[in-house]
């Protein structure tokens, strides 16, 4: 059997069903090829079951620390199988509203695994993908545009691939049932600083070993440093320049060991389980670009900035085709991929002004060039820095630890960057981002009024502080 559309989407995640929607707005009848749930890695193995446990971590840690508000506790306990179907909860709630969304815009979705096949026999142009059902049947959707999401998947260590019990990546640590006592974090990026903030919080005894020089390795190293303190401070054990030996990985009944180096020095570490966070992989292979000339490269899909490959009518979006791996980034993409085949006005999109989140205690969120890399770039710079310390409703919540940091450029006044670690960043990086966009300066933000007391005070003293003008510190 063959279905025809104007759009087909090989991968229905953040990507591509916000593609889908676009794309049914404009008009178009559009077919969402999905092999396992809408939704994809961020909903259904990533940002969102992550951030519900994070959530949970955070609560468990207020209410054990809730004597400095004033308020006593007793019998406090925590049921992790509660936590987990705390998580299960909120990603199925969510998932039905994906399914929702797909049926209002009366977009079509085949479960079932594709793969491009290539120019149909209908043009030269159009865009053919086999369906594999998940009964074993065949269908053949022909479209008229094509975009690719496919998404990606944990990078694995040779040597510490997972085995679900003592070796695991983020999908298997999010299906735990129960806690461990204790865990060796092999990665300090973004997933690896969460997991470790999380189950600090829940009383598991954690080690991080991070092959770089600092945590989250593309991030200011001024948060960097501050975000190691502060984990520190709550016990979190930090080995950075250190590389683990996977060769030197030994498993038994009571967990695991491995050697970790730092130049001539190496110590053993033992756990009773080890979770191994260094990046993701593009899904490319099995979907069939042999069967087309799109150019792929260091594992990644190339496209141009509609993210068109070298095939016309045959785009590609999100973490497919390297880049931030982010879900709002292949939203945007996603948006843009439509916009462009469907002839509308296309906005630009520059990759350092996309947020970048991390949902740690506390938070961390940066937009723009870090101050290293304004430098690089051949700026002359001028900082501000304001810390949460100063900020009257930081205090009120208890939550004082971090600091906003500017960066922009002496000559223009431009703002280059931003940087933030604190309490509810993630949520106050959304005026930075849109101050970039707007080509703002630190005067302008500065200027705006800021209502008090809230966090986002804090944003309008740092851009003050740029000038030496900061009122409260």
């Amino acid at each position: 059997m063959t279905i025809t559309c104007d759009v087909a989407i090989l991968g229905g995640g953040t990507g591509g069903y916000v593609a889908a929607i676009r794309a049914a707005q404009l008009g178009k009848s559009v077919v969402v090829i999905e092999m396992d749930k809408l939704g994809g890695t961020c909903l259904h193995r990533g940002c969102i079951p992550s951030k519900s446990l994070l959530r949970s971590a955070e609560v468990y840690a207020e209410i054990n620390e809730s004597e400095s508000y004033g308020i006593e506790t007793s019998g406090v306990q925590l049921v992790f199988p509660k936590v987990q179907r705390r998580k299960e909860s909120v990603v199925e709630q969510l998932h039905q509203g994906v399914q929702y969304l797909m049926r209002k815009n009366k977009i079509q979705v085949l479960k079932g695994k594709g793969r491009v096949i290539g120019p149909s026999i209908f043009s030269p142009r159009s865009g053919a993908v086999a369906v594999e059902l998940e009964d074993g049947e065949m269908e053949t959707v022909v479209s008229g545009n094509l975009i690719i999401a496919t998404g990606s998947r944990p990078r694995i260590l040779p040597g510490l691939e997972p085995n679900g019990r003592f070796i695991l990546y983020s999908e298997e640590a999010l299906q735990m049932e129960e806690l461990p006592s204790s865990i060796i974090i092999v990665g300090g990026g973004v997933i690896g600083v969460e997991w470790a903030s999380m189950l600090v919080d829940f009383g598991v005894e954690v080690t991080v070993v991070e092959v770089a020089g600092q945590l989250l390795p593309q991030e200011d190293e001024e948060v960097a440093r501050e975000l190691q303190r502060l984990l520190k401070k709550r016990g979190v054990k930090i080995l950075t320049g250190t590389m683990v030996d996977a060769g030197s990985c030994k498993v038994t009944d009571a967990g695991i060991t491995i050697e970790a180096r730092k130049g001539e020095q190496s110590q053993r570490l033992s756990a009773e389980k080890l979770l191994v966070s260094v990046g993701r992989v593009a899904n490319i292979e099995n979907i069939g670009l042999e069967n087309t000339d799109i150019h792929y490269d260091k594992g990644v899909i190339s496209v141009n900035s509609n993210m068109q490959t070298n095939e016309p009518h045959i785009y590609a979006i999100g973490d497919c085709i390297g880049g931030l791996q982010l879900a709002h980034v292949a939203s945007h993409e996603g948006i843009m991929a439509v916009n462009h085949l469907s002839g509308e006005k296309q906005h630009p999109y520059h990759a350092h002004l996309v947020p970048r989140c991390v949902y740690t205690r506390p938070e961390v969120a940066s937009v723009g060039y870090t101050e290293k890399e304004a430098k690089t770039l051949g700026h002359d710079i001028v900082t501000g820095k304001f810390p949460f310390s100063a900020i009257g409703k930081a205090i009120v919540y208890g939550q004082k630890d971090g600091f906003v940091k500017v960066v922009a450029d002496r000559t223009s006044g431009d703002i280059l960057g931003v940087q933030m670690i604190g309490p509810h960043v993630t949520d106050l990086i959304g005026e930075a981002a849109l101050a970039q966009v707007l080509d703002a300066t630190p005067w302008e933000i500065g200027e705006t009024i800021h209502a008090h007391p809230t966090l986002s005070e804090i944003i309008g003293e740092a851009m003050l502080a740029v000038d030496g003008r900061a009122i409260g510190f």
